[in-house]
Order: C-alpha cells, then structure tokens, then sequence
C-alpha cells in the first residue's frame, strides 16, 4: 500500500541539506505523535507516506510490521537518515564503500558488519553508497520511522548476501517504487 501526501513540515531555504540536517528532520518529524498516527498500518506489508524534506529532499514515513525488512541495499548517490517513531529498528550494515559499477559478485574481506538497534526516538544519519539493511525484530509490534534523502532516490541497488559474498541483484528506479 503506498500513498502520497505533503506534510506541513517543509522547511524553508533551496540549500542542499546536508546529512546532519536531515537527521534533525527526521527525528524532529518523528516526534510529531499526530503525524505519525495518520500512517495507515497494515498486517501484510510495509506501508509508506510520501513527505515534503527540506531543501528539496525527499522524505517518507514507513510502516512496518512485525517481521518485516528491506533486505540488503544502498541509495546510490544520496545521503540519507532515518529515525524511529514508535517501535525499534535494527539496521546492520558494512562499513566499507562499494564501487558504484561494473561488478556483480564482492567478496568481503574482515571486519566490515555493523549493527545498531533503534527504538523510538532514535535515528541516524549516513554518506552516499551506504549499504544496509533494515528490519523490524519484533514478533508482535509494528514500528513506524520517517526517513529523508538528498539527492531525491535517483536509484535503489538491491544485494543479496551469502557469508562474505554480497550480490548485485536488482536495480530499481524511482518508478519502480512510486
């Protein structure tokens, strides 16, 4: 279920936000409890908001039931950061920059996996090329997080992961999500 709408949180100012800005947004935006109550929960599946991010940023608020994550991907050329609203999130990523082409298969050397959980309230901002996955540990309750971008999403590289083997899998544009 997706839907589109503008929040009344834009902010003022064409600048290119930088990632501290956008965390401060998201957390901010997280902690309005009646923005947040308007998201539409579904026991099926993830559900999405489309919001108005400052300087032309693009932000949503997502919805995630129990059991429910993205699996492993990055946001191409865009900064980001997400912050929890009502839950907790656990994200795992790599502390390594991928290159941008011209591979389909990477073997991970070392000490490269991060993990952090995220209750409500807490959020993180993170650089371009940052690959991650999100995920919503809990058995029985949904968790709610606001999540900004800037450049908007020019694209979405999806990965598969066996042990210290991570594939490209998919490529997605913004149609494919929209």
């Amino acid at each position: 279920m997706s839907q589109s709408v503008s929040a009344s949180v834009r902010e003022a100012g064409a600048a290119a936000p930088t990632a501290a800005q956008l965390l401060d947004f998201v957390r901010r935006t997280a902690a309005d409890t009646a923005l947040i109550a308007t998201l539409p929960l579904d026991p099926e599946g993830r559900t999405w908001v489309r919001l108005d991010g400052p300087g032309g940023s693009e932000a949503w608020l997502i919805g995630w039931p129990p059991g429910t994550g993205t699996g492993w991907h990055d946001h191409a050329e865009s900064l980001g950061a997400f912050a929890t609203a009502r839950g907790a999130l656990r994200e795992n990523s790599l502390s390594v920059r991928l290159p941008s082409r011209g591979w389909r298969a990477l073997e991970l050397n070392g000490d490269v996996d991060r993990e952090r959980l995220l209750p409500a309230g807490e959020g993180r901002a993170f650089g371009r090329h940052h690959v991650h996955e999100v995920l919503n540990e809990s058995t029985t309750e949904h968790a709610v997080s606001v999540h900004a971008y800037y450049p908007p999403l020019p694209l979405i590289r999806r990965f598969s992961r066996t042990g210290p083997l991570l594939r490209l899998e998919q490529v997605e544009r913004p149609e494919d999500w929209q």
